[in-house]
């Protein structure tokens, strides 16, 4: 079985994005909703499965609090604010191995229409340090990589070196062998997650993932912002986050991750 994560913090799409899921499995699955801080009305079907944190916690906190309910041999985070192919479930997981993240193909979604738009996909991203209008490194983020792109053009299923977190997958079991939990000491109760992730498995000797064999879409950003990055009595500290992820991953990224990539 599947358990498909979505945390929630006042998002209106939250249940679209659930149906749509549900919809589009093809295999066993269960959506469980988190709704962080507020209450919703849930979609009346047995395959959804509801928590709700009567105290904010922010996106760390209701993911670690999601893959805690999670009965799947797999699990499944996404945006609350996305759409899914015919079997997405399976494409992934027939084609895991047991130490993968697995990130699916991307692709921008009108949330009016709930239709792709016409615009290419996002597959390899490059991790890097993104660096301020000053010149000041300020934290790190998955740049498109448009030479792997084409270098590996007719590859589906390939290693990358980031994500931008709105979708990925992984086994329960090397979640609870390598990542334990997303840390909310110094990373704070938002950001840097999948970055965490990324380097908690390359420690452990495992791979981060491109499946282009099936997608998902998220919303694009022209659309107006329907979600927050966490109640007002749970401020995300995202200089703080970013600032804490680049003390801790720096050297290991600058050492050996890089070198690994010849980049």
């Amino acid at each position: 079985m599947l358990s498909c994560i979505l945390p929630g913090y006042k998002d209106p799409l939250i249940h679209k994005t659930t149906e749509d899921i549900l919809k589009n499995a093809e295999g066993d699955v269960e959506v469980i909703n988190i709704y962080d801080g507020y209450w919703d009305t849930p979609i009346d079907d047995p395959r959804v499965k509801v928590i709700h944190l009567g105290q904010n916690r922010g996106m760390r906190g209701a993911i670690n609090a999601g893959v805690a309910a999670a009965k799947g041999e797999y699990i499944m985070r996404a945006d609350c604010h996305c759409s899914f192919d015919k079997g997405f479930d399976r494409k992934i997981t027939e084609n895991m191995e047991d130490n993968w993240i697995v990130t699916p193909r991307r692709y921008f979604l009108d949330p009016v229409k709930w239709k792709l738009m016409d615009k290419p996909p996002v597959d390899f991203a490059k991790l890097i340090i993104q660096k301020d209008k000053d010149g000041n490194e300020k934290k790190f983020t998955a740049a498109p990589w448009k030479e792997r792109d084409e270098e590996l053009k007719d590859v589906m299923i390939a290693e990358t070196m980031g994500m931008q977190g709105s979708c990925w997958f992984m086994k329960k079991s090397w979640w609870e062998k390598v990542i334990g939990e997303l840390q909310i000491e110094g990373y704070g109760n938002l950001i840097q997650d999948s970055h965490e992730m990324i380097f908690k498995t390359w420690k452990a000797g495992g791979k981060m993932m491109l499946n282009k064999m099936t997608w998902h879409s998220h919303k694009e950003r022209g659309f107006p912002r329907t979600h927050n990055n966490g109640a007002p009595e749970n401020p995300a500290n995202c200089e703080v986050g970013y600032k804490y992820a680049l003390d801790v991953w720096r050297d290991y990224y600058e050492k050996e991750i890089r070198p690994k990539w010849g980049i």
